[in-house]
């Protein structure tokens, strides 16, 4: 039996939530007041820096804050929000660098040239985040209370935007809300699936196709769970996983020993890195005996893509840049 471990990719082991938190979710920012008037007491009921023009959310903790009406200089502290507010038509005036990377994700290069970084993932710098003079920062699912103490210290209007177990289209709806675009957030949405399903009807003779779907770290090789988020893309695409992958989850297993590989096997592989390191053993493995008797290897049909895209908890963005891979590999 395959036991799942929680890493950035989907929710992380180090800030893994427990008790309530892991209950609450980014379906839970509903707006609950509007206007000066409803300024309560304490952070959370300040008015947002820039005016009285301001509404009431409840963040995926359940903490009521009060942002901007129509926010204009947002900071986001993950590589989902970054996507999300692309998504939704804003450009954030502070980021954070990409998964396992330090620069922002290669995938949103052309959108965010000329925008100040102020972090890595979720390690913000607290110096260059108050040089950026933010109304507004999503923190992604940050659970480091100290630094979210100081966050709202440099703005009251700090949310938590996703619970651990949130999928990319509850955390978009959650920041669409936040930024006063929830019917643009459901628009976006809708989009994707249509496109998604029609890409799938697409795919000719491999229309509905088994497709296994991992990461190899130094340590051996993951796959992917159903509800994690390239698998996702994958299911509304109507494309299937393999028996041994089709469970429930949004995790990734443990890292495989080579006696295990053939857990990884499919009609096609879609195989990626997060660091050199993995890319090492991933180039070591190749030449063994093992790996070369995958049935997706012997059929050519192994696919290499981007982990830092792949391997994420994902945005409407990064589902098409998926969406993209899949539909390239599988018309070949």
């Amino acid at each position: 039996m395959t036991v799942s471990v929680r890493s950035r990719a989907t929710a992380p082991v180090a800030r893994r939530a427990t008790g309530a938190f892991a209950a609450l979710t980014a379906a839970a920012l509903l707006v609950t007041g509007c206007g000066a008037d409803d300024a309560k007491s304490g952070d959370a009921g300040k008015p947002a820096a820039g005016g009285t023009d301001f509404r009431t959310v409840k963040d995926a903790t359940g903490r009521a804050v009060q942002v901007p009406a129509q926010p204009k200089r947002i900071v986001t502290l993950t590589q989902e929000d970054l996507d999300a507010v692309l998504a939704l038509g804003i450009k954030p005036v502070g980021i954070t660098n990409g998964q396992g990377l330090s620069e922002p994700p290669a995938y949103l290069k052309d959108k965010v040239q000329g925008i100040s970084v102020v972090g890595n993932l979720l390690q913000p710098v607290m110096d260059k985040v108050i040089q950026a003079k933010p109304d507004l920062i999503l923190a992604g699912d940050m659970q480091d209370e100290q630094v979210l103490k100081q966050l709202r210290e440099i703005t009251p209007a700090t949310l938590v935007t996703m619970a651990p177990t949130d999928d990319w289209k509850l955390s978009l709806r959650g920041v669409g809300n936040a930024v006063n675009k929830l019917a643009d957030a459901n628009k976006v949405i809708g989009e994707y699936e249509a496109g998604a399903k029609a890409a799938g009807e697409k795919l000719g003779k491999n229309k509905g196709a088994e497709v296994s779907i991992v990461r190899w770290n130094p340590e051996g090789p993951s796959w992917m769970e159903r509800k994690q988020f390239a698998s996702g893309v994958a299911l509304d695409m109507g494309l299937k996983r393999p028996k041994v992958q089709d469970k429930e989850g949004n995790a990734h297993t443990p890292a495989l020993s080579l006696e295990k590989i053939s857990e990884i096997d499919g009609r096609w592989l879609f195989l990626s890195t997060l660091t050199s390191d993995g890319e090492k053993a991933l180039m070591d493995v190749q030449a063994k005996p093992a790996y070369k008797e995958l049935g997706a290897v012997k059929a050519g049909h192994v696919v290499g893509v981007n982990g830092s895209v792949w391997s994420t908890r994902g945005g409407p963005l990064a589902a098409q840049v998926v969406r993209e891979d899949i539909t390239k590999a599988l018309t070949k």
